[in-house]
């Protein structure tokens, strides 16, 4: 790769160490800049900061710098604090690929903790700082970077083989490629667009903007050893055959889709397969959560063997929840596990159900009851197909958008209700910044708790009243997300009734599911039935049902609660 790449990001990141590695793999001269003006001065970093203090150092750096970045071909370590200057960040945008590596707090403590060379972090709260440095900061670097990549891995050589992955895919963009591309009024926009390739759970400012535009594209990794995939997010996505060809390893893809989603999108997906040499056998089924039985099972695996395709055949979700659940239930148990990409083509399944390998069929008695745990090889979530939905599955998605804000991340959840009319109104940059947040909070909770052994559990917030009514109704009459929006309602009054948080934050949740365009008051179906219902559930322990709550907002809590204040929420909460 021709040009300089400049790494930004808080001290502690891994900017030297990835970056001599980078330089050594890709033929570059590495030059760090602290060391650079360490070597000019004669003396440390330290004794800059306390000498001349550190407006005086940050305009040496800027000097630094601007010279560095005008050289060619180099690997450069940036200061933590360089992009606080204006100049700076404009020399890192203009001259090379601007790469954010991104650490969470912990880590950043777990490297730097004894390191007397960081003047920044000689406080007695070392904790406090970074975390006032990672708010001030992080904006600065989103802004220049055009990717980011998590560093929290210790494996040198796959972080290395991230970047490169990701150098492949986004070229760096000339201001006349964006203008051409995006137009006068929203070059701007492109230029500070950021791919990401992984997050681990940290909070997000409030007051950050959001940096993707219509054409950027966010990469993201669900990190899970060897069963790790990417999640690629971005508009147009289906346009790209190289995105899709490089997971079907073998020579036969089958195609599973639905009688809504397939005149729309299948036969271009089978031309990006047959023009890549590929064999395409294509499966339509009905569409409908009423349809996710195992009699569509049985159809998926009757034409599977029909057209005798082998266990190197790539199936291919191509749709929303329901295909992706089936699809990927075919896959884990066709000649005991063949590989598939989830083509998730509705909100929800972008934001959630096509991460994390939950894969399943419902059952009379319950919903997703039947299934496995079975990893994709990636993910693509094409936001075009967005403009094509309908106004109620949209909203049925936003519940799951929400749901990440309520039970992890409360400044996500202040941003949703602040765009949440863009959100409705399908803003592009908008809503690729949901799926983005989204994605990152649950792959975070996927690579800690694959297989719900515990944490993962918190992920069904609002599930168990949700599930209730989507089987005590007949699947189908509500949509999945319709009926969880509505469970988040039922269990932020039960978490105000138990005394977890105030009866304002209910309120605000209600409003914004309402805003959403989700119901807040659920059906009647019986007190006897809720509970008959509510007890048919993968988390219940013993006999008891278990559910998910929030103390406070932003923080979720996995418990059983006492029938009395139960039976309250459910009068209170449901149709007289």
């Amino acid at each position: 790769m021709n040009g300089s790449i400049f790494l930004v990001g808080l001290m502690g990141a891994g900017k030297t160490t990835i970056g001599r590695a980078l330089a050594k793999k890709l033929n570059k001269r590495f030059v760090d800049s602290d060391h650079e003006i360490e070597s000019r001065t004669g003396t440390t970093i330290p004794v800059i900061f306390e000498i001349e203090g550190e407006e005086s150092f940050r305009r040496r750096e800027a000097d630094v710098i601007r010279e560095l970045s005008a050289q060619q071909d180099i690997v450069l370590a940036t200061g933590g604090g360089a992009i606080l200057r204006a100049e700076t960040r404009e020399y890192l945008k203009q001259r090379g690929t601007v790469i954010y590596l991104r650490a969470g707090i912990n880590q950043i403590l777990q490297r730097t903790g004894r390191d007397k060379n960081r003047p920044l972090l000689q406080t007695a709260d070392p904790r406090r700082k970074l975390e006032e440095l990672s708010r001030q900061r992080d904006p600065y670097y989103r802004e220049v970077a055009d990717f980011v990549i998590e560093t929290g891995r210790p494996n040198i050589q796959f972080l290395v083989q991230s970047i490169l992955s990701q150098l492949e895919l986004t070229p760096k963009p000339t201001a006349d490629m964006l203008m051409a591309e995006a137009g006068p009024e929203s070059a701007a926009t492109a230029a500070t667009s950021s791919t990401f390739v992984f997050a681990s759970i940290n909070t997000i400012s409030a007051e950050s903007t959001m940096t993707a535009s219509t054409h950027s594209t966010i990469a993201l990794q669900v990190d899970l050893g060897e069963r790790s995939y990417p999640i690629t997010i971005g508009y147009g996505l289906l346009s790209n055959p190289e995105l899709l060809t490089r997971h079907v390893a073998g020579k036969r893809a089958a195609i599973v889709t639905n009688d809504k989603v397939g005149p729309l999108y299948l036969a271009q997906v089978q031309k990006l397969l047959e023009d890549a040499g590929k064999q395409v056998t294509a499966i339509v089924l009905p569409d409908g959560e009423e349809e996710k039985t195992w009699n569509s099972l049985m159809k998926v695996f009757d034409v599977l063997l029909a057209e005798k395709c082998d266990r190197k055949t790539t199936m291919i979700a191509l749709g929303g929840g329901v295909i992706g659940d089936l699809t990927g239930f075919a896959a884990a148990s066709y000649m005991r596990g063949v590989p598939f990409v989830q083509i998730p083509t509705t909100l929800l399944s972008q934001v959630d159900s096509s991460v994390g390998g939950k894969t399943g069929i419902n059952h009379p008695l319950g919903k997703n009851m039947i299934g496995a745990f079975y990893q994709p090889q990636a993910v693509i979530a094409d936001t075009a197909t967005l403009h094509t939905l309908p106004a109620r599955e949209l909203s049925a998605g936003l519940a799951e958008v929400i749901k990440h804000g309520a039970i992890i991340d409360a400044p996500f959840f202040d941003w949703i209700e602040a765009n949440i009319d863009k959100l409705v109104a399908k803003d592009n940059a908008a809503l690729a910044y949901s799926i983005q947040r989204s994605c990152e909070i649950k792959a975070e909770v996927v690579r800690q708790d694959e297989r719900e052994g515990g944490l993962r559990a918190i992920l069904n917030f609002g599930h168990t009243f949700g599930h209730a009514i989507e089987s005590g109704l007949g699947y189908g009459e509500w949509l999945h997300g319709e009926a969880v929006g509505c469970g988040m309602v039922m269990a932020a009054d039960l978490s105000q009734r138990l005394g977890f948080i105030d009866i304002a934050t209910k309120d605000r949740l209600t409003a914004l599911i309402n805003a959403a365009g989700l119901p807040v008051v659920a059906p009647n179906l019986g007190t006897q039935r809720w509970l008959e219902l509510m007890e048919v559930d993968k988390k219940n322990e013993g006999g008891q049902i278990k559910f998910i709550l929030i103390k406070p907002l932003g923080q979720p809590l996995i418990t059983s609660v006492p029938q009395d204040i139960l039976l309250q929420t459910l009068a209170a909460c449901t149709e007289n």
